[in-house]
């Protein structure tokens, strides 16, 4: 069975002094936070992708994150390390200090902002993937990157040999048989979407990396375990109390309302990055509703 397989935190970045252009990492509260998934039966970290402020980090501070994670997790659940970028050779530079730092896999999303062709996509992930060894996911993130890698691309993406999986963030669940067929039995289908990961799963994805999972990840555990059972009922039955999370830590840009929630849990102080915000006092009501729904404790 994979080593990937089931609920994995797209885990948020705990940061110090509030809204500011270089708002320090908060170590201590990163190596709390980790333990806190250990205990709560979450599968995989993914460390620094989109959630954990990739873009904001200098290429040292996200190295430093990765080696940190590894180090701190010390082989307890593995290791997924975001190391995407739109530029091809940064990314196998942070692809590389994964590999160095002993991470267990890299998640690299489509490169954002340039739109490069599928053409473009195919050669932009095959050149990472021949400079480093390291299993690699692939992350289709449209929404996010003004750019959707097509099915037929991941198909000729999968034939590489550490190509391994692909992050599906479209929502589009009718991805995944085309996917099973074309890639195999073996390649790693991961939902993106916390909204539609049930659906995902029991149509034979294999996980979601999720954001929900950062505020209720024991929930989103025991829901990964019964949908990937083809327990459809008891899975709907635990997506009902994490629907309303699921819709509003989007209700701003990801992460800013999961930031705030993980601090009101008591879990992280007030820290994020411009240029993203603190969550307004609107988005705050809605996602204590939503915590109040999954019946998570918080402070605030």
């Amino acid at each position: 069975m994979s080593l990937f397989r089931g609920s994995m935190v797209a885990v948020v970045t705990p940061m110090l002094g509030g809204v500011a252009p270089d708002a320090p990492i908060d170590w201590d509260r990163f190596e709390s936070l980790l333990d806190f998934h250990v205990t709560n039966g979450t599968a995989a970290i993914v460390a620094v992708g989109t959630t954990g402020e990739s873009a904001t980090l200098s290429e040292e501070e996200h190295c430093d994150a990765i080696a940190r994670v590894v180090r701190h997790i010390n082989g307890r659940i593995p290791v997924i390390a975001g190391t995407g970028a739109n530029s091809t050779s940064e990314a196998i530079r942070l692809t590389e200090c994964a590999a160095k730092a002993g991470a267990d896999a890299c998640l690299l999303v489509t490169p954002y902002y340039n739109k490069p062709t599928q053409e473009g996509l195919y050669q932009h992930h095959k050149a990472i993937a021949d400079a480093v060894p390291i299993p690699q996911i692939l992350y289709n993130v449209p929404g996010r990157t003004a750019c959707d890698m097509q099915p037929a691309t991941i198909t000729r993406l999968a034939k590489i040999d550490n190509i391994i999986g692909v992050k599906e963030a479209t929502g589009e669940v009718n991805r995944v048989a085309q996917l099973r067929n074309e890639c195999g039995a073996d390649f790693i289908l991961l939902s993106g979407d916390d909204a539609t990961g049930r659906e995902f799963m029991l149509a034979g994805g294999d996980g979601v990396i999720s954001v929900t999972a950062n505020v209720a990840p024991r929930k989103m555990s025991e829901l990964c375990t019964a949908a990937l059972d083809g327990d459809s009922k008891h899975a709907q039955e635990i997506d009902a109390d994490l629907a309303l999370l699921h819709d509003e830590l989007f209700c701003e840009s990801n992460p800013i309302p999961v930031k705030w929630a993980v601090h009101a849990m008591g879990l992280a102080e007030v820290g994020i990055r411009l240029p993203m915000t603190w969550l307004s006092s609107a988005g705050q009501k809605r996602v204590s509703k939503a915590l109040a729904k999954a019946e998570i404790e918080y402070e605030c």
